[in-house]
C-alpha cells in the first residue's frame, strides 16, 4: 500500500479507537446494557483482527452449500432442515480441524490459503421458525466487516428476509447479495425477472443498490470437485453455468487488502452510529420525562405560593372573628358607662363592688370564652389546612410516579427510571408518613399552647398553668376591671358631681385603649404563631421534596452533557466515514 495512504489509515485507526472508547464511557453513564457495551468493546478488538466475512440468510437459501463451493470441498454439513445450529467460524489451519468455542460457536480450521487474510462465518438461518438461530445470527452480524446475504431464486426476499435486512441496515453494514440456486431456472428471461425483483426490493430496503451475484453453489461445487480430481482449475460448461467465478473474484481479488481495511474501518462506525441514534432516543425520552418532572415541581411550587397567599387572606378573615368579639365588648363598655356614670345613679356608684360586678356581667360577660372559641377555631383551621396541603402534595406525587413511563425507549430505562421511581416513592413515603402521623387534636393543642405562651410573653404577665380562656380572663381582669376603680366613692368625693360627664368620656376612652392593647397583644401572638406555622409547614414540604428536586436537576445537567457528547460523537463518526471513503477513493486512484 502507498506509504502516505498507510499513514492516513493509521491516523484514522487511532481516531476510531478514541471514538469507540469515549462512546463506551458515555453509554455507561446512560446505564447502557451490557450487550451494547460489550459490542463496543468487541468492535475495538476487531480493529486488530482479520477481516470478518459473515454469511447470513434463511436456512433453505443454500448458505452452507455456497460456503462449500467457496471453499472448494464439502467441508460443512448440508441438509433440508436447519442443520447449522451454531455459528461456524472458519479460519486458516494446516489441516482440517474443528472444536467448540463456547455455547454458540464452532471453530473450524481449514487449509484454504485465502483464509490467512479473511475469517469466514456461517450463521444459523434467520427464519423465525427456529428462534434461537435468529438470535445467534442477529447477535453476530454487528461484528461483521462485510455481510454476504444469501437468498434463493425459488423464494427471493421472503418476509423474514426483509425484516432481517432492515435490521442489518440499521448497523450500517456493507451488504452483498448472493442469489443462489439459479440452476432451478431454465429460461434466462425468468432469471432476469428475478434479478430485477431482488434489485428493486434491495434498493427499497437498503436505500442503496447493492451488488448482486446470481450463482449456483451446487454447480460450482461440482465443477470444483471435478477440477480438483483432474488437477486443474475449474472450467467447462458446469463452471460457467454456475456463474460462480465473478463472485469468487470479487471476494478474493476485488476485496484486496486496502478495501478490506477500509471496510474494517467502516464497520465500527456503523456500530457507533447505530448506538448513538439508539441512545440519543434514550436521552430524548428521559428529557421528556424530566420535563414532566420539572412541570411537577413548578406546579407544586405554584400550589405552595397560592396556598401561602390564600392562607394569609383567610387568616385575616379568621382573625376578624376575635376582633369582632373585642369590638362588641367595647360597644357594651360604652353603653355601660353611659348608663352607669350618671347623677341619677350616684348612690350606686358609691358601691364599688356592685359597679364592678355589673361591669363584669354586662361588659366582660363571656368575652374570654368567645375569644377562646374563635382562637381555637382559627387554630383548628390552620392545622386542617396544613394537613390538607400535605395530602394534596402526596396525592400529586403519587399520580406523577406512574406518568411518562410509557415514553421511555424499550427496556433501556436502566438505573434512571429505577432511581426516579425510587425517589418519587421515597418522597411519597415521607409525605405519607407526615399525613399518617398527623394527630390534629394534638397539633391543635400544641399550637394553642404556643399562642398562650406568646400572649404571656407579649403581655408580660405571670400566670400558672392556665388554659387560653383562663389566661384571657386574667388579662381582662388586670387590664379592664381596674377601670372601674375610678368610679368609686373616693373619686366622687374628690372631684365633685360636676366633673362626672368629663370622667365618663375619659373612662370610655381608657376602656377602648385597654381593649386595643389586648387586641394588639392577641393579634401579635396569633400573627407570630400563624407565620411560624405557615412557614414551617411550607418549609417541611419543600424539604420533603428536596431529594426529588435535586435528582431532577442533576439528571437534567447530566443528560444535557451526554447529549452534547453524543452530538460530538455523531459528528466525529460522520467525519471519519467521509475520511475513510475519501481515502478509499485516493487508494483506487493510485
Amino acid at each position: 500500500m502507498h506509504r502516505l495512504i498507510s499513514r492516513d489509515y493509521d491516523q484514522l485507526l487511532r481516531r476510531e479507537r478514541t471514538l469507540l472508547e469515549n462512546l463506551r464511557v458515555h453509554l455507561a453513564r446512560l446505564d447502557a446494557g451490557e450487550e451494547d457495551l460489550h459490542l463496543l468493546q468487541r468492535s475495538l478488538r476487531q480493529l486488530d483482527e482479520l477481516f470478518l466475512l459473515v454469511v447470513v440468510g434463511e436456512f433453505n437459501a443454500g448458505k452452507t452449500a455456497f460456503l462449500n463451493a467457496l471453499l472448494g470441498n464439502r467441508l460443512l454439513s448440508e441438509g433440508v432442515t436447519p442443520t447449522t445450529s451454531q455459528i461456524h467460524l472458519l479460519r486458516y489451519g494446516d489441516h482440517l480441524h474443528q472444536e467448540p468455542s463456547g455455547d454458540d460457536y464452532l471453530l473450524i480450521q481449514v487449509p484454504v490459503d485465502w483464509l490467512r487474510e479473511i475469517n469466514l462465518v456461517d450463521t444459523p438461518g434467520t427464519n423465525a421458525v427456529v428462534q434461537r438461530h435468529q438470535q445467534i445470527t442477529e447477535h453476530f452480524v454487528p461484528r461483521s466487516d462485510l455481510v454476504l446475504f444469501v437468498t434463493s431464486v425459488d423464494r427471493p426476499f421472503s418476509e423474514s428476509e426483509r425484516a432481517f435486512l432492515e435490521r442489518i441496515r440499521e448497523w450500517g453494514k456493507k451488504i452483498v447479495i448472493v442469489l443462489n440456486k439459479i440452476d432451478l431456472i431454465e429460461h434466462p428471461d425468468d432469471l432476469e425477472q428475478v434479478l430485477e425483483f431482488v434489485r428493486v426490493n434491495a434498493r427499497q430496503l437498503l436505500g442503496v443498490e447493492p451488488q448482486i451475484f446470481p450463482v449456483s453453489a451446487r454447480l460450482a461445487l461440482q465443477a470444483k470437485q471435478a477440477a480438483h480430481a483432474e488437477g486443474h482449475a475449474p472450467r467447462g460448461d458446469v463452471w460457467e453455468r454456475s456463474r460462480f467465478e465473478t463472485l469468487e473474484r470479487y471476494i478474493l481479488t476485488t476485496l484486496d487488502a486496502g478495501q478490506r481495511l477500509r471496510l474494517k474501518l467502516e464497520n465500527p462506525l456503523g456500530v457507533a452510529a447505530r448506538l448513538i441514534v439508539r441512545y440519543g432516543q434514550v436521552i430524548a425520552a428521559r428529557q421528556d420525562v424530566l420535563k414532566g418532572d420539572f412541570q411537577t415541581l413548578d406546579t407544586i411550587e405554584e400550589q405552595l405560593t397560592a396556598y401561602e397567599t390564600d392562607m394569609r387572606r383567610d387568616f385575616n378573615y379568621q382573625r376578624s372573628h376575635v376582633d369582632n368579639v373585642l369590638y362588641e365588648m367595647a360597644e357594651r363598655g360604652d353603653r355601660f358607662f353611659d348608663e352607669t356614670l350618671r347623677i341619677s345613679r350616684v348612690f350606686d356608684l358609691v358601691n364599688a363592688e356592685k359597679v364592678r360586678g355589673e361591669f363584669e356581667r354586662q361588659v366582660v360577660g363571656d368575652t374570654s370564652r368567645m375569644i377562646e372559641r374563635h382562637v381555637n377555631e382559627l387554630i383548628d383551621w390552620l392545622v386542617e389546612r396544613d394537613y390538607r396541603q400535605w395530602r394534596a402534595v402526596m396525592d400529586y406525587l403519587n399520580r406523577r410516579a406512574g406518568q411518562h413511563a410509557d415514553k421511555l425507549v424499550g427496556q433501556m430505562t436502566g438505573e434512571f427510571e429505577f432511581n426516579r421511581q425510587a425517589m418519587l416513592a421515597s418522597v411519597g413515603r415521607a409525605a405519607q408518613h407526615v399525613v399518617d402521623g398527623y394527630d390534629r387534636e394534638a397539633e391543635s393543642l400544641k399550637l394553642a399552647q404556643e399562642v398562650q405562651k406568646a400572649i404571656i410573653q407579649t403581655a408580660a404577665v405571670e400566670v400558672g398553668a392556665l388554659g387560653l380562656g383562663a389566661l384571657l380572663v386574667a388579662l381582662l381582669h388586670t387590664t379592664l376591671l381596674d377601670v372601674t376603680g375610678i368610679v368609686g366613692a373616693g373619686a366622687i368625693a374628690a372631684l365633685g358631681l360636676y366633673v362626672l360627664p368629663y370622667r365618663r368620656g375619659k373612662v370610655k376612652a381608657e376602656l377602648r385603649e385597654r381593649i386595643n392593647v389586648l387586641r394588639g397583644q392577641l393579634e401579635a401572638a396569633l400573627e407570630k404563631q400563624f407565620e411560624q406555622e405557615l412557614n414551617a409547614g411550607i418549609r417541611r414540604i419543600r424539604e420533603a421534596i428536596a431529594p426529588y428536586t435535586r435528582f431532577v436537576r442533576v439528571e437534567r445537567e447530566k443528560l444535557e452533557k451526554l447529549e452534547t457528547d453524543l452530538d460530538a460523537a455523531q459528528q466525529e463518526t460522520d467525519a471519519l466515514r467521509h475520511a475513510v471513503q475519501t481515502l478509499g477513493a485516493a487508494e483506487r486512484a493510485t
